[in-house]
C-alpha cells in the first residue's frame, strides 16, 4: 500500500513539474522569433516526455496546458482578431491531440524499443500539432489565408507552408527528435542510480 502511494505521489509530482515547464516554455517561447515571422517553441519536448513517462492522457493534459497558456501571449491577439472560436478550437485541439498521439505512439512502440518509441513520439507531436494548425487555418481563417496568398502572388498551399509553418515546424521537429530521446535517456540513467 505504501509503495503504491509513493508511486502515485511521484506521478503527481512529475506531472506538476512538467505542467509548470510546459507553461513556462509556452509563454516565453513566443518571444523567440526566427526572422521576425515565426515564434519558436520548445514546448513539445516536455509534452513528449510526459506522454512517454506518464501515458497518453498526461501528454494530452500537457498539450492542453500549452494551448491554454497561448492565450496569455501577444501572438494570441492576432489569431483571436481573426476568429475567437476558431482560435480556441484550433489551439486547444492541436495541443491536446499532439500530446495524446505522442503517448499512444510511445505505448505502441515501447514494447519493442523504448528509444524508437520516444523518437517516433518526438516526430508525431510536431506533425500532429502543425497538421491540425494548418487544418484550422483552412477551416477558420480561410479568408486571411487566401488574402495573404493573393498579396504575395502564391498559392494557398505555398503561402501556408512558407508563412505560417516555415522554419517553425522544422525547428520544432529537429528539437524534438534530438532532445526528447536524450532527456528521456538521462532521466532513465538518473532513475537507475
Amino acid at each position: 500500500m505504501k509503495n503504491k502511494t509513493n508511486n502515485q505521489a511521484q506521478r503527481i509530482a512529475l506531472t506538476a513539474l512538467l505542467t509548470a515547464l510546459v507553461a513556462i516554455l509556452s509563454y516565453f517561447g513566443g518571444f523567440i522569433k526566427i526572422g521576425g515571422l515565426a515564434s519558436i517553441s520548445l514546448t513539445l519536448i516536455p509534452v513528449v516526455l510526459g506522454a512517454a513517462l506518464q501515458g497518453a492522457w498526461t501528454g494530452a493534459w500537457l498539450g492542453l496546458v500549452s494551448g491554454a497558456v497561448f492565450f496569455l501571449t501577444a501572438d494570441a491577439a492576432y489569431w483571436m482578431g481573426l476568429s475567437i472560436p476558431g482560435t480556441v478550437i484550433t489551439v486547444l485541439v492541436k495541443g491536446a491531440l499532439s500530446g495524446l498521439c505522442a503517448g499512444l505512439i510511445y505505448k505502441l512502440l515501447a514494447k519493442r524499443n523504448r528509444y524508437l518509441a520516444v523518437f517516433a513520439s518526438a516526430v508525431v507531436a510536431p506533425v500532429v500539432n502543425t497538421g491540425i494548425f494548418l487544418l484550422g487555418c483552412l477551416v477558420f481563417f480561410k479568408d486571411a489565408v487566401v488574402g495573404g496568398a493573393e498579396t504575395y502572388g502564391s498559392s494557398v498551399f505555398v503561402y501556408l507552408l512558407v508563412v505560417f509553418v516555415g522554419l517553425n515546424f522544422v525547428f520544432e521537429l529537429l528539437a524534438n527528435i534530438i532532445l526528447s530521446p536524450v532527456i528521456l535517456r538521462l532521466l532513465s540513467i538518473r532513475k537507475k542510480n
